[in-house]
């Protein structure tokens, strides 16, 4: 397993970016009240057959030609229940693919969060061709980040632009930590 789940983000999202998705959504919502980590990724990308979806929590399968598994999505599955969480898939051709988890805040088998401002940092910055909008959520304060907005107001400067990618990585870090006090989840 990952030992982080910011890395199954990344890998997920990813599948997203290679299903052609031009907008990929990654929701993080801590709720302690019900004691949950609520991740949502959703694309609007290719997504899957009926015979794929049937397939994609066993390892063995991959549409990936380099390699012949495909750890990402079983392990983040394992993952989410391990901790008595949940694991949801939905796709259709066409139309895309939402992957949803839900982890038990306070199991001892949860992995933490991890450096999630990293993960959507590089999601961001290294792949120009989608959009992303990210929304971090703890409790009853949240923030978001959505590139569609930045490119509108840059006008042409590229997200990977030093300065940019700089100020990117900057907001992420003041809004987190704004937004959950520091904790670490």
């Amino acid at each position: 397993m990952m030992p982080e789940i910011s890395l199954n983000v990344l890998d997920v999202a990813e599948n997203s970016i290679r299903a052609e998705a031009s907008l990929v959504e990654i929701l993080v919502t801590i709720d302690l009240e019900e004691n949950m980590l609520k991740i949502q990724i959703i694309d609007d990308g290719k997504g899957m057959t009926e015979e794929q979806m049937a397939k994609v929590t066993d390892p063995f399968f991959t549409t990936r030609t380099t390699r012949k598994v495909g750890l990402g999505i079983p392990f983040f599955k394992l993952a989410a229940e391990a901790t008595g969480g949940s694991f949801q898939i939905e796709s259709e051709v066409g139309k895309g693919t939402k992957v949803t988890t839900i982890f038990k805040l306070d199991h001892i088998d949860r992995m933490p969060l991890g450096d999630i401002n990293s993960t959507i940092h590089t999601l961001v910055v290294y792949n120009p061709q989608t959009d992303f909008l990210y929304r971090y959520t703890y409790g009853q304060e949240s923030f978001e980040l959505d590139t569609r907005q930045m490119k509108e107001i840059l006008g042409g400067v590229p997200l990977d632009a030093p300065e940019v990618s700089a100020y990117i990585k900057e907001y992420l870090d003041e809004n987190k930590s704004e937004t959950d006090g520091g904790a670490i989840v």
